[in-house]
Parts: structure tokens; C-alpha cells; sequence
């Protein structure tokens, strides 16, 4: 099944926008579960989302925050996503340590896809995942060629070794759990992801179009990502 595709002028407009349906949703689960499972991606846009969210004062010890896939670097390495959310957004929010959860790749891929799967054992599902596309159509850390862990009874989170970009080891939460969400939102922007977007449109089987919502699966573009029709 296709996402729906909302395209926006520029990335600031879709930045705003993606803000304002994020704290909808999140107001939305708290008041219906009482608790909003969040999972982040990494990426400028990302970033530039987390400090709108940052300017809205978001969060609280309502929400729970989670990763979608890590590098193998230190854990204070500038280059981890969680070391970018961190500094934009959730070091300054209302959201206590103890819910804001990193992936541990600092100790190694295989003991930190264990672990992690431990964490996620008694999570229900996802309230909204962030994630964003490669050009090679990755997402998260889920890699053409490479175990996406989309077949029933795939582990909740993977090892990634061999990775095409650097660094080589890795950390992602599978397609399984990936799919254990309410919603699912790709944020893609600029003219380098029109060629993959259009893979995707036109119904090739990449790691992005392995992942969907439960509820809802969107792709947010600006209108240089947005491939023309063929």
C-alpha cells in the first residue's frame, strides 16, 4: 500500500506542520492511554523538527522516547542521533532521562540489538515513528541487500554489519517492529530522493516501502523531493 504523499513548499512549511500534527497526536494518545511512544530518526530535518519542538516546550513524563537505529560510535559522539536530539530538544524538555532511551550502540551491534530488544519486550505499539529515506532507499538502518528483518518472528531489533555507509556497524529497529506502530511518518526532503521516490511511487519493493503504519503511513516532502509524474 502507497503512503499518502504531503508535499510542502520549502522544509521550514513542512517543518511547522509536522510540529503542530506531532503534539495533535501526542495530545491524542496521552488522552486516550495516557502515554505517547515516540520513535525518533536522525537527519537535518529531524533536527530542525526537534527544535520547533524544542520553541513548543513538547514533551512531558508522559512521553516515552525511542530511537529507530544507532551508529556504533561513543556515546558522546556527535554523529549519534541521539546525541543530535539531545542537544536540539529533549536535554532542555520536560521529558524525564529515565523515558528518553538511546540505543546503546557504544557497546557493540549485537549486544545492543539485545538489550534493546529487552527494553521493547513489554512496549506496546508505537503512538508515531519518524523516519527518513536514503537515496538507496534505506531507511532506518534497514539496507538493500541486507536482513530487514521483515519475515514473522524476526527479532524486534537488529545487528547491522557491512553497512554501505560509515560506519559499517550498526543498530535498527527490524520492519516487524518498525510495523508495530500506529503511524508511520517519512520526512524526506531535497532533489537528491526524487529518483528513489519515484522507485517507490511506481511500486518497487525497497526497505522504505516495507514499513507502514497500522493507522497511517505518510511521506512529508518539500516540493524539490517530490518527483514530477511519468
Amino acid at each position: 500500500m502507497q503512503p499518502e504523499w504531503r508535499v510542502f513548499a520549502d522544509a521550514d512549511t513542512l517543518v511547522a506542520a509536522l510540529a503542530d500534527a506531532l503534539c495533535a497526536e501526542a495530545g491524542a494518545a496521552l488522552a486516550a492511554r495516557g502515554v505517547f511512544h515516540l520513535v525518533l530518526a536522525g537527519g537535518s530535518t529531524p533536527r530542525a523538527l526537534y527544535r520547533a519542538l524544542a520553541n513548543r516546550r513538547a514533551g512531558d513524563a508522559r512521553w516515552q522516547v525511542w530511537y529507530g537505529d544507532e551508529r556504533r560510535l561513543p556515546a558522546d559522539h556527535p554523529e549519534r542521533n541521539s546525541v543530535m536530539a539531545e542537544a536540539a530538544w529533549l536535554a532542555a524538555s520536560s521529558i524525564p532521562p529515565e523515558n528518553r532511551r538511546p540505543i546503546p550502540a557504544e557497546l557493540g551491534a549485537a549486544e545492543a540489538a539485545t538489550r534493546y530488544a529487552g527494553w521493547l519486550k513489554d512496549v506496546a505499539d508505537f503512538d508515531v515513528v519518524l523516519l527518513g529515506m536514503g537515496e538507496d532507499g534505506h531507511t532506518a538502518s534497514l539496507f538493500p541487500d541486507h536482513n530487514w528483518g521483515g519475515a514473522p518472528g524476526s527479532s524486534d531489533v537488529l545487528a547491522i554489519y557491512a553497512a554501505p555507509k560509515p560506519p559499517p556497524e550498526r543498530v535498527s529497529l527490524s520492519a516487524v517492529r518498525l510495523n508495530r506502530s500506529r503511524r508511520v511518518w517519512f520526512v524526506i526532503t531535497g532533489s537528491g530522493k526524487r529518483e528513489t521516490l519515484l522507485r517507490w511511487k511506481n511500486g518497487e519493493t525497497l526497505p522504505v516501502s516495507t514499513v507502514r503504519g497500522k493507522l497511517e503511513t505518510v511521506a512529508w516532502l518539500d516540493a524539490a523531493a517530490w518527483p514530477a509524474e511519468e
